[in-house]
Formats: structure tokens, C-alpha cells, sequence
């Protein structure tokens, strides 16, 4: 059960903090322009592709590959241990964030600028996170019992 609670709360709160704050975006910072927050800006992007922009205007593929990558963690995330659950929360969460935005806008709503990093948003932040979780938990030195 608490597999489940993890997966589901994780899952769910990305996928509602994406949606609310492009919402926010979308009814107050028109499309190409941005607000200067000093430290970052908000800059409201249709990205079309992947990250970093790259491969551009392939949206139905990512379609097809969030849709079969989100089914995928929804039928099996309970065969994982629970220290995977985070993660697959944070990946499904985040899929789902860019899943929809695909499917009613034709790209991705992008809107967090650094000014030295291609702009990004909730649903990226949380897949980042979780990869970069998953490779220090495979990775990372583990200690030894004598």
C-alpha cells in the first residue's frame, strides 16, 4: 500500500504543479516574451522538440513515447521495491505534464530561463531529477558489509 501511496502522491503532485503553473504562464506571459525576474526569467517557449530543443517538430513521437512510457509505469511501477517509487512518481508525473501539453497545444510549454540553459518547466525539472536519482542509486559506490 504504500508502494502505491508514494507512486500516486509523487505522481500526481508534479502533474498538478506543471499544469497549475502553465496555466499561470499561459494567462499571463504572452508567447516569446518574458518577465525578468533577475536570477531567471519567465519565459513562455513553445518547444516543439525535446530537450534543449533538439529534434524539433517531431511532437507525435514524443506523443507516442510519453503515452507508452506513462502506461508502462502505471501497470508495472508496483513490480519495482519502494525505493524506486520516487522516482517512477516523478517520471510519470512529468510525462504526463508534457503529454498534455503536447496533445492540446502541439509542443511543450516551456517557461523557466537561466539565461545559460534552454528554458524548461516542472514536468522537465521532475524527469531530471529522477534520472539523475536513478543513476547516483546505480552508481554510487555502495558500502560493503565485512
Amino acid at each position: 500500500m504504500a508502494k502505491r501511496l508514494t507512486f500516486w502522491s509523487i505522481a500526481v503532485s508534479v502533474f498538478i504543479l506543471d499544469r497549475i503553473s502553465k496555466f499561470l504562464i499561459l494567462a499571463y506571459v504572452p508567447v516569446n516574451s518574458e518577465i525578468n525576474l533577475k536570477i531567471f526569467s519567465l519565459t513562455h517557449i513553445l518547444n516543439t522538440g525535446t530537450f534543449f530543443g533538439l529534434l524539433k517538430n517531431a511532437s507525435w513521437f514524443f506523443v507516442v513515447f510519453a503515452a507508452a512510457v506513462s502506461v508502462f509505469l502505471v501497470l508495472k511501477h508496483k513490480s519495482f521495491s519502494d525505493d524506486f517509487q520516487p522516482m517512477l512518481g516523478l517520471i510519470l508525473g512529468g510525462a504526463l505534464g508534457n503529454l498534455v501539453d503536447r496533445l492540446l497545444y502541439g509542443a511543450v510549454i516551456d517557461f523557466i530561463d537561466f539565461h545559460f540553459w534552454p528554458s524548461f518547466n516542472i514536468a522537465d525539472s521532475a524527469v531530471t531529477i529522477a534520472v539523475v536519482l536513478l543513476l547516483l542509486r546505480e552508481y554510487w559506490p555502495k558500502k560493503r558489509k565485512v
